[in-house]
């Protein structure tokens, strides 16, 4: 068999050179050994805090509380990684699985029933949506997201229960390796996933939600979860 990566001869075979020398004028063009980096998202522009209406300023001040919780988890993770399971690190763990069970579970409620399904539809209204016979949104992503982030914290929280059970050394340091790794990447996730609401999802609220939506969403977020937000901003 010919090595596909063989470009001695002068035909110019080597598909991955010819994709990279590509004309393609000014239309930005991806390989899969270069893909979009999910921090930049292209074609949405960012739109000021104190330009965005309460409700999504109420939200981006729950995301960072929760980057500080995630930052901490994070360092926590590692000390374990480093150090082992201490009585600090085990309360530190135990905050933190708290923290989803009684903040993010919430907000994500908030944002499932009062703002994703408004900003599902205006984006449909809008064309910003797919192709396929049930048209998606940004909105259904982020919706498989907390799906995930609930699973994934959920398999992480059990490792580590299961880990303080295991007396075999051996046993025990591979499945902490395990629970950190898992650990790891709900910190991850759960990062990409708040860039994405503040940078990606609530610009486009901001640009394609009406008044009349924002009077729905006030009201709505007073009766579901008694909380007043101004009518403007």
């Amino acid at each position: 068999m010919n090595n596909i990566f063989n470009n001695g001869n002068k035909d110019n075979s080597d598909y991955i050179k010819r994709f990279v020398e590509k004309d393609t004028g000014d239309v930005q063009v991806y390989s899969p050994m270069d893909p979009p980096d999910a921090y930049k998202p292209q074609g949405v522009e960012p739109v000021p805090y104190n330009e965005l209406h309460a409700m999504m300023q109420a939200l981006m001040d729950e995301h960072k509380i929760t980057l500080e919780k995630i930052n901490d988890f994070e360092a926590t993770l590692l000390s374990i990684k480093k150090d082992g399971v201490n009585k600090e690190s085990n309360k530190k763990l135990g905050d933190f699985f708290a923290f989803i069970d009684e903040k993010i579970v919430l907000h994500n409620l908030k944002e499932e029933r009062i703002l994703f399904p408004l900003i599902h539809d205006r984006m449909i209204d809008n064309g910003e949506h797919g192709t396929g016979k049930i048209p998606d949104t940004a909105v259904d992503l982020l919706e498989n997201d907390h799906i995930k982030m609930m699973e994934l914290a959920t398999l992480t929280f059990s490792l580590m229960g299961i880990t303080s059970r295991i007396t075999d050394p051996i046993s025990n340091a591979l499945l902490m390796d395990t629970a950190i790794e898992q650990g790891l990447s709900l910190v991850e996730m759960l990062r990409l996933h708040i860039f994405r609401e503040d940078n990606v999802v609530f610009p486009l609220a901001h640009k394609y939600l009406t008044p009349s939506d924002y009077e729905k969403i006030t009201h709505q977020m007073k009766k579901y979860f008694s909380i007043d937000l101004p009518s403007k901003n």
